[in-house]
Order: C-alpha cells, then sequence, then structure tokens
C-alpha cells in the first residue's frame, strides 16, 4: 500500500480563557442542541462543553469533550499554574473510566464534541455562536497528513471470496451475474 499526502480541514474551538465569564450560555445551548428532538430540552448533563471554575481566582475555562479513553491515565501528574496545582484530571478532555465529566447521563455513554456538524447550515458551532463574551473562537486551519492509501472495500470483499472460493469460482459467479443484468 502506498502512502499519498493529502490536505484535510482541521476545525477547532479556541478558548481566550482571560474573556469567559462564567454565564455558561456554551453549556446551555450545546445541551439544547443535542437534546432529541432538537431544542425539546435543556440538560447540562448533555452539554459537550463543561465550565470548570476556579473560586478562589475567579477563572472559568471551558473545556469541551475530546476522545474516549478506554482506560484510565497510567500516571497522575500535577501541575503549577500561576502559583495554583492541578492534576492532570482538570486539563484532560477525554471521557474515561475514571470521571463522569463527559458521559450521557441516561445511558453512561461517552459524549465528544461535534462541532455541531449534525446540522449543515451551521457556519460554526452553536456555542462560538451563543458566546457574547467572545471567549469561544472557532478557527479552521488546512493541514497535510500523509494517510496510507488502502483498496476499495469491493476489492477487499473480492479478495477474500477469492482467499475462500478461488479465482476462478469468483470470476464465473460476476461473469453470471453480468449476465442477469
Amino acid at each position: 500500500m502506498k502512502k499519498v499526502t493529502k490536505k484535510k480541514i482541521v476545525k477547532t474551538i479556541r478558548v481566550d480563557v482571560d474573556k469567559c465569564n462564567g454565564c455558561k450560555a456554551c453549556e446551555v445551548i450545546c445541551s439544547s442542541f443535542h437534546a432529541q428532538p432538537r431544542h425539546s430540552s435543556n440538560n447540562p448533563e448533555r452539554s459537550r462543553v463543561r465550565v470548570i471554575h476556579d473560586p478562589i481566582r475567579d477563572i472559568y475555562v471551558p473545556v469541551y469533550a475530546g476522545e474516549y479513553a478506554m482506560a484510565e491515565c497510567a500516571g497522575r501528574n500535577r501541575y503549577i499554574i500561576d502559583g495554583k496545582e492541578y492534576d492532570e484530571c482538570a486539563l484532560c478532555r477525554a471521557s474515561c473510566p475514571s470521571r463522569d465529566l463527559f458521559k450521557e447521563p441516561d445511558s453512561g455513554l461517552p459524549l465528544k464534541c461535534d462541532m455541531c456538524e449534525t446540522d449543515p447550515t451551521l457556519e460554526q458551532p452553536k456555542c462560538v455562536e451563543w458566546c457574547m463574551a467572545d471567549a469561544l473562537i472557532y478557527e479552521e486551519r488546512e493541514e497535510e497528513v500523509e494517510e496510507v492509501e488502502s483498496p476499495a472495500a469491493i476489492e477487499l470483499g473480492l479478495e477474500a471470496l477469492a482467499d475462500e472460493h478461488g479465482w476462478p469460482k469468483v470470476a464465473e459467479a460476476v461473469a453470471r451475474m453480468a449476465k442477469q443484468d
């Protein structure tokens, strides 16, 4: 299989912590947008963004749900930022077995920010649109990524059939099906 370089659009939401005022409008609109049916309820536990509050310094930090991690972190490193100590969990976006921060409250299934892409009419995620403090900034950038070019699914299926039954029988079956058309 050969490697090919492709351009990919990477979508991100940049957070300006200095501007976040803790209003939680991002949580409210996210939970409403992802309700079934859409906008039928508001349960912040279903939100793909959580605003974490540091009451001592009165700082708010919006954190977005990332990929699901099958296991807990092996290490529990601690970081000191501006004189305050944080553990890795406080800065992590993953949904994992050790915490319920980004899990669907009814089913326990992990949540992940989908950038509201289930509605193709939106120009940006709803949380960015509803952030009146401009603390959330939607960004798109183009990156070059190397991908391994793999055969099409039909080729893989034919190869599997040929491995099991032999190429002559596969060719015979394809010829028979072509006559039926």
